[in-house]
């Protein structure tokens, strides 16, 4: 029997049991970041971007954490890091990893990857303070200290990489 995917009531309450301050910004479901900027947003300056992507090969499966307001190079990003070219990862692909829908992309999804295959690659600039991200829905934000997520994420047996992305320009 497959596991059941986690939901929001469930990452909250991993948290509030993990004794990790959080707080919550419930808002409309969102699917891109011009929709994002559309909502009223206690911290917009640490609001989380998040892709998911894949190697032509399908071998390696990656989540890119930036900031809300940059875009990735995703050529430069490729070659910083010896991988394959990329592209995004399709529906189905997320679905089935992270147990998430497009538009909810989220680093907690990665609690979902039971097999640990997805590698994340978060964006240095978000050391040190908070960050908000997606509770496996898209119809709110958690916003917690990095370190705390990066302390789940590589509890849990992700890869975790810090890395300074590429931008587009």
């Amino acid at each position: 029997m497959q596991k059941q995917h986690m939901n929001k009531q469930d990452i909250c309450k991993l948290l509030s049991e993990r004794a990790i301050v959080h707080e919550i910004t419930e808002h409309s479901a969102v699917f891109n970041m011009a929709e994002v900027a559309q909502i009223a947003l206690p911290y917009p300056q640490d609001d989380a971007k998040n892709l998911f992507v894949r190697d032509d090969k399908k071998q390696t499966y990656c989540l890119i954490t930036i900031k809300g307001d940059k875009r990735v190079d995703l050529k430069s990003f490729r070659k910083q890091h010896g991988l394959r070219a990329l592209c995004f990862a399709s529906e189905d692909e997320l679905m089935q990893m992270l147990g998430l829908i497009a538009g909810a992309v989220t680093p907690l999804g990665l609690l979902n990857d039971a097999q640990r295959r997805v590698r994340w690659f978060l964006d240095r600039d978000f050391l040190g303070g908070r960050i908000g991200v997606h509770p496996n829905d898209n119809t709110a934000t958690v916003w917690l200290q990095t370190e705390d997520l990066l302390e789940l994420i590589k509890e849990h047996g992700n890869s975790v990489e810090l890395s300074d992305i590429p931008q587009k320009t």
